[in-house]
């Protein structure tokens, strides 16, 4: 576009150079910004200086060096005398256009010098972020003698704070004390400015406190720098008492408030602000808008940041990264790559910090085609050695699980500082490779660079992952020696860390001694207590999160519910679970999945059919976790029902979706259905056999007796047999007497698993079976000379909110004396229905009546008897077992519930057993081998320890 050329006089010295600058203009601004600055171009007056003031001024707005070096040409070759007023505005002219190096240059070629020159070079420097030039031009103007004004002052001011010279600050603050200039305004709130980047708020706060005659840069100052030390809360108050005190916030103290909104996730005073400011007409100030739509979209807010957008008439480059910075922040990946779309069908060109966010859509989409193509062009463009670009490119890279790319962007990034350690760090950690991320941040150490949240953060994930204890630990001297224990982020990681370590101690240590009490740490504090077993600890710190008035999320809800799973604490979980009807979470997967999992877990088949068909939208977890829930309790067919519907919702299964398979098939004795499930699971559903599914079959045809076919198919397995195989082979031969089989398995148990006394338990049961006494004596001693200890036997009852533990002959409970006078009335009617103590499976060397009081004794008999004496008569009761449970028991509960006619639901570590009408639900089914376990989370083990 041409630009309106008036006519000038023909006399006029500056035709020449008014054209000239015209032409510049043309060259080097947009058509837009052109047809902007048209009007302003009016025949120019006949002072030369002021001409230039006005033309150099338009021409500065192109940030161009080369169009001012060719107006500075121009000038020269009109033959304008470069007077100290000339001189100035080209000064500033290359000061604007970013050529601090240029202007010092023309500055060498001044015959004489005054403060205005040497202002003018110290505001050039200081304006382009070269502190310690503009300081050492400073001292050299004083040096000379030249004196400083109010205008050279705010200047080195400036320079200080962005060199972050704190000596040389307060230096220069004296010197203003001492020439009187303090009281000058616009060194004042340089000062103001100065000090709130040092961080040191308070003596910034005391300096705007002086200021007699304070201006909106006054309050501005001091409302930035509340910003940017993180006191939001201070930032809002000190807007109110502006607003109070009259003066009117113009458009950078609204964007001062909108981030002090932003940083404090106070939504509703952004709201409040946005009034505010409508009322007053910056609605469709650029610069407002842009920092509305900033603070909306990184509150998660897209409709209200999308209105904002909407509304702004010509949307520039602040106000797209904006908007499309805060969608990916939020996870809005794929609205972010939309938006980008818009952007270039509008017209506008994405720069660096538009394509770095959209790599970080890129990354969390999993587009690692786009990304790349993002890539090409910035290569293209030559921006892919910048660093902020560079950081996008090692987080897009990492999160696509393309380390070795990410460690090549990582390596072209010039200067390796802070945020792309932590880019690497993070990509490494969030890809699984943990070794890989203890090892760059053990290189970054070394190198000399120091940490923030950030990267222990990210560490502590890696730590957590693997899991490394030594490394935690090491994590936390650090966290300890640079004062991080008092960032939530940190402290969350510590106590997630230490939980996932299993050190359950050093967890609650952090937890307490940090005084954490964010939803985070107890969400982390839970969740250790569930996994490592310890579910009345985690119920325990639930209890104490409500007592913070804490509102707990679905993944507490689900951590909690897990806990309820692991002790069969059926009444906790359907409070807990009234907990996520309150809160509104039913419609939650991970909270739907965890109740499935936990009434299934509890005993209860009926309230985990009912959880599974409110969960809104199942996946294959769901599914997983009702079909291993149905085969735990026996119900083989309708667990394959189940799965068959499943099918038919064209969901594929997974290798944990077909080990239930597998157990429900194994626990219903469908020989045939499993065979051909196993036969077909790589073909028909493209999932490869695992040592678990092999486990899974071999124990199957080892409880049928097909010892032969199962030691066939261990040998024909593609990798070596692991202690779920050996455990299984042993457990069949036990109850179908092969003995050497038995001793084969056992002998590569031994290799496998030196430590576990379930091996030695059940080779000694099956050498008494056999009456090989001398056997059993000589895997005693063995079990001695190893230090191996057997685990002992140990069952939980529910009672009122309670859980009650018991162990064999266990004489530690307030009602001793009435649990074993019930027990003892329990014997006498037992046996008058038919009753006979199976003393044989008895393996102590004492006389058969002392084997019979051994096993009246069992924990589970204690916790039945004392679940009878606390409950109304026909109320379930539900008991949980370390171990398998023992045979006589097994025979000891049928009678019993038909005797008080109450259903008995045991759960040993094998499956359920409900005890009923003088039956049990497992067909007697359970005296074979030991089977696998089926659970609904990620993994599947063998049961080796049995019986009390």
């Amino acid at each position: 576009m041409k630009l309106c050329r008036l006519p000038l006089p023909t006399s006029s010295p500056l035709k020449p150079f008014h054209t000239a600058a015209v032409s510049v203009l043309e060259d080097h601004l947009t058509p837009a910004s052109a047809a902007t600055l048209a009007p302003h171009l009016s025949p120019p007056p006949e002072s030369p200086a002021s001409s230039v003031s006005k033309l150099t001024t338009l021409i500065s707005a192109t940030q161009s060096v080369g169009g001012a070096a060719q107006i500075h040409a121009h000038l020269a070759k009109c033959g304008l005398s470069f007077g100290p007023p000339l001189r100035q505005h080209l000064l500033s002219l290359y000061s604007r256009c970013r050529s601090p190096e240029s202007a010092r240059k023309l500055f060498d070629e001044f015959p004489d010098r005054d403060h205005i020159s040497w202002s003018a070079l110290i505001s050039a420097y200081s304006n382009n972020g070269l502190g310690r030039e503009a300081l050492l031009s400073f001292r050299k103007m004083r040096s000379l003698g030249v004196r400083s004004n109010e205008f050279t002052l705010p200047s080195v001011l400036k320079a200080c704070s962005a060199s972050s010279d704190f000596i040389a600050g307060t230096q220069v603050h004296a010197f203003v004390i001492v020439t009187g200039f303090e009281s000058d305004v616009f060194v004042a709130n340089t000062l103001v400015v100065m000090y709130a980047n040092f961080g040191l708020l308070l003596d910034s706060k005391r300096l705007f406190d002086g200021i007699t005659d304070r201006n909106s840069v006054s309050w501005n100052g001091l409302l930035a720098g509340c910003v940017r030390n993180e006191r939001f809360d201070e930032a809002v108050s000190l807007f109110q008492e502006m607003v109070m005190d009259g003066m009117r916030p113009n458009e950078f103290g609204f964007s001062c408030i909108l981030n002090a909104c932003t940083g404090s996730q106070d939504l509703s005073c952004g709201r409040a602000v946005h009034g505010y400011l409508t009322r007053l007409g910056y609605h469709s100030d650029a610069f407002t808008t842009n920092a509305l739509v900033d603070m909306y979209a990184k509150l998660g807010n897209a409709k209200a940041a999308a209105m904002v957008f909407g509304k702004i008439a010509r949307p520039d480059i602040v106000s797209w990264n904006s908007f499309i910075a805060g969608c990916v922040l939020h996870g809005h990946d794929s609205r972010a790559l939309a938006l980008l779309v818009e952007m270039k069908a509008s017209g506008m060109v994405p720069n660096v910090f538009t394509l770095s966010s959209v790599l970080k859509a890129c990354a969390g989409t999993g587009m690692l085609d786009l990304g790349m193509q993002i890539h090409g062009t910035l290569i293209k463009a030559g921006s892919d050695s910048d660093s902020f670009v560079g950081v996008g490119l090692v987080d897009m890279y990492a999160k696509c699980n393309c380390l070795d790319d990410a460690m090549k962007a990582f390596y072209l990034i010039p200067e390796q500082d802070l945020i792309s350690w932590n880019a690497l760090i993070s990509g490494c950690s969030h890809s699984g490779s943990d070794d890989e991320a203890l090892a760059c941040f053990s290189k970054m150490r070394r190198e000399g660079l120091n940490f923030n949240r950030t990267t222990l953060s990210a560490v502590l994930k890696s730590t957590a992952s693997l899991p490394a204890i030594t490394a935690t630990k090491q994590v936390h001297g650090l966290a300890t020696r640079a004062g991080f224990l008092s960032d939530p982020h940190v402290v969350n990681g510590l106590v997630d860390a230490y939980g996932k370590c299993s050190c359950l101690e050093e967890a609650g240590r952090v937890f307490e001694e940090c005084q954490s009490g964010d939803v985070v740490a107890f969400t982390s504090l839970i969740t250790a207590h569930s996994q490592s077993g310890q579910g009345e600890e985690a119920i325990k710190v639930f209890c104490k999160m409500l007592n913070q008035d804490l509102k707990p999320d679905s993944f507490v809800c689900s951590s909690l519910l897990n806990a309820c799973a692991s002790l069969s604490a059926y009444e906790q979980g359907k409070q807990i679970h009234v907990h996520v009807q309150k809160m509104g979470f039913m419609s939650d997967v991970f909270a739907g999945n965890a109740l499935v999992n936990m009434y299934a877990k509890c005993g209860s088949v009926e309230d985990a059919t009912l959880a599974f068909s409110e969960i809104p939208e199942r996946g294959i977890v769901s599914w997983s976790a009702m079909i291993g829930g149905l085969a735990q309790h026996g119900h083989g067919k309708k667990a394959l029902d189940l799965f068959s519907k499943m099918l038919d919702e064209g969901l594929s299964p997974n290798h944990i979706t077909l080990t239930s398979v597998l157990c429900a098939c194994n626990h219903a004795g469908l020989i045939d259905e499993a065979k051909q499930y196993f036969d077909l699971m790589e073909e028909m559903y493209g999932v490869q056999q695992t040592q678990e599914h092999y486990a899974c079959m071999i124990d199957l045809l080892g409880r049928a007796g097909r010892l032969n076919e199962a030691m066939e198919l261990v040998h024909h397995m593609p990798f070596e047999a692991n202690a779920s195989v050996w455990g299984a082979l042993l457990g069949a031969s036990r109850v179908h007497g092969n003995i050497e089989l038995g001793r084969q398995a056992a002998e590569m148990l031994f290799a496998l698993e030196p430590e576990k006394s379930g091996t030695h338990v059940l080779l000694a049961n099956m050498y008494a079976s056999a009456g090989m006494w001398d056997n059993v004596a000589k895997v005693r001693r063995l079990m001695k000379d190893s230090r191996v200890k057997k685990e002992p036997a140990m069952s939980w009852v529910e009672m009122k909110d309670k859980i009650y533990t018991f162990i064999v002959g266990d004489r530690s409970h307030d009602r001793t004396a009435e649990i074993y006078a019930k027990l003892e009335e329990l014997g006498e009617l037992m046996r008058k229905a038919g009753y006979v103590p199976m003393v044989e499976t008895d393996l102590h060397d004492v006389e058969p009546w002392e084997k019979e009081v051994l096993l009246s004794h069992h924990s589970e008999k204690l916790a039945v008897a004392f679940a009878l004496i606390s409950t109304p008569a026909g109320v379930p009761i539900r008991v949980k077992k370390n171990l398998r449970v023992c045979r006589d028991c097994h025979t000891a509960f049928k009678f019993i519930c038909q005797i008080v006619s109450t259903e008995i639901i045991l759960r040993d570590i094998n499956r359920f057993h409900h005890f009923k009408d003088g039956a049990c639900s497992c067909g007697d089914y359970w005296q074979s081998p030991p089977s696998l376990i089926c659970k609904s989370d990620d993994s599947v083990t063998l049961s080796l320890s049995i019986e009390g």
